[in-house]
C-alpha cells in the first residue's frame, strides 16, 4: 500500500481529477495549501529584502494498492503539466509506504480498507 501526495497548481485540479478517473483512481482527498518551491525571488521593498509570499497550491492525497501507483503518477504528471514541456511550479509527486489503513466504520484493515 502506498500514499501518493501531489502538490499541484489550483487551475489544474479539474484536469487531474478527470485524468485520475480515466485511470480508475476514484478515492482522493483534496486540500488547499500554500508553499514555495526552489524558485528564489527576493523582493525589495523600500530598499529592504522581503521574504517572498507563499503561493496557493492544491494537495492531493491518494491511498492506493501497488497496482494503481504508476497509473496515478502518469495521470497526475500528464494533467498537471502546463504546456508540452511544463513550467516552473507545476508541482511535485511524493510516494510513501503505508504501514496500515483502518476503515473506522467496519474495522477493515489493509488493502480491503482502501
Amino acid at each position: 500500500m502506498k500514499l501518493i501526495t501531489a502538490i499541484i497548481q489550483p487551475d489544474r485540479l479539474d484536469a487531474v481529477r478527470e485524468a485520475l478517473i480515466k485511470h480508475e483512481v476514484f478515492r482522493i482527498t483534496v486540500s488547499r495549501c500554500a508553499g514555495r518551491g526552489r524558485a528564489e525571488e527576493i523582493d525589495l521593498y523600500r530598499g529592504a529584502e522581503v521574504a517572498p509570499d507563499l503561493i496557493p497550491k492544491v494537495r492531493i492525497d491518494i491511498a492506493c494498492n501497488e497496482d494503481f501507483v504508476e497509473p496515478a503518477i502518469e495521470a497526475i504528471c500528464t494533467a498537471a503539466r502546463h504546456g508540452d514541456s511544463g513550467t516552473i511550479g507545476d508541482g511535485k509527486i511524493m510516494v510513501t509506504n503505508l504501514e496500515q489503513i483502518v476503515r473506522i466504520r467496519t474495522g477493515e484493515r489493509g488493502s480491503e480498507a482502501i
